[in-house]
């Protein structure tokens, strides 16, 4: 039992860095839809040394899934592999363009399609990724391949309820890349145009968040009564609103590190709510059933070597990731 503890304890950590890090990658394409010229050249500088990087966190998680909740892996992977296709279409389309677009020796009029590429594919991908996580809650996905392609393939992600998911998540891929962009802004101007961006993006993130809500209740999915019955959900709730005000003092003072950090906080709060109603299901089914993570996961001996493996990849991965973060922001205080 506690090899899966901390099977799911490394998966939840992964999830939680890769919006932290790699959701912040993609929004900041997002923020770039809303700035237009005015902060690509800081959005470009920020996330170029480690926007690759951060994918690792998305590995680990899939490989997690992979040998430690096979079933789980595929079921996702065959009912849901139409929003996966694009997501990882959405990975490659961007980085590609990213690539091109910030490398490329030849400035040309191409640079103004990489550009266009790289902010539509920053859009739907964390979208994509919302509408995969709301297929999961919902319920919809078949227990076997009975029924129509749309019945099958299409239904259990293309409804209002994973759509409002999709937004949602999207709004905070956005909000946290204006946050992270605050620090990054060197001068007045560039600044006020990303805290006026955050803020946008709090109040259409709290409308959205409260959406998904209203909107789930339309499913019967019982979002407000399973909310109300967890008191970690109520906790993290009266944490991450607690914190509003102290993120609005510190984008007034100019406190990038503080605010930051409370957007980093506010973030884990979101998903360990989620994470506290959800527990201990990993898919909902559409015939009532669950995978869950004691019904789902692999043999005892691949969940052990599965153990080792995560020990040996944590001890290489996060001080590789603390080195490459301190070199890139050492080397960015002395260019400025």
């Amino acid at each position: 039992m506690l090899m899966t503890e901390f099977i799911i304890l490394v998966l939840g950590v992964a999830v939680l860095f890769y919006v932290l890090l790699g959701g912040a990658d993609f929004g900041a394409g997002i923020v770039e839809l809303v700035t237009g010229k005015r902060g690509i050249d800081t959005i470009s500088k920020a996330i170029a040394p480690v926007w690759e990087a951060n994918h690792i966190w998305l590995i680990l998680a899939v490989v997690i899934l992979f040998n430690g909740f096979p079933l789980v892996y595929t079921t996702l992977t065959t009912y849901l592999h139409l929003p996966l296709f694009i997501i990882l279409l959405g990975i490659i389309f961007r980085g590609t363009a990213f690539t091109f677009r910030y490398y490329d020796t030849v400035k040309d009029n191409t640079h103004k399609y990489y550009t266009q590429l790289f902010r539509i594919s920053s859009l739907l991908t964390p979208f994509f990724l919302g509408v995969t996580l709301g297929a999961i809650m919902l319920g919809k996905i078949p227990v076997q391949v009975d029924g129509t392609f749309y019945e099958i393939f299409i239904a259990p992600w293309l409804n209002l309820f994973s759509v409002t998911t999709g937004i949602f998540l999207t709004l905070l891929f956005g909000w946290l890349a204006a946050i992270y962009l605050l620090g990054e802004a060197r001068d007045d101007k560039s600044f006020q145009i990303f805290a006026k961006t955050s803020r946008t993006f709090f109040v259409l993130l709290v409308i959205s968040g409260l959406s998904v809500f209203l909107v789930s209740e339309m499913y019967d999915l019982n979002f407000f009564n399973r909310f109300l019955h967890s008191s970690v959900a109520i906790g993290c709730v009266v944490v991450a609103t607690a914190m509003i005000p102290l993120l609005w003092v510190g984008i007034r003072h100019r406190n990038n590190l503080r605010t930051r950090f409370l957007a980093g906080v506010q973030t884990a709060c979101i998903l360990t709510g989620w994470f506290a109603i959800q527990f201990p299901v990993m898919i909902y089914l559409a015939d009532g059933s669950a995978l869950t993570i004691q019904n789902s996961q692999a043999p005892e001996r691949t969940m052990s070597l599965l153990v080792y493996a995560l020990v040996a990849g944590i001890l290489l991965i996060f001080p590789a990731f603390y080195y490459l973060f301190k070199v890139f922001k050492f080397s960015q205080n002395k260019q400025s």
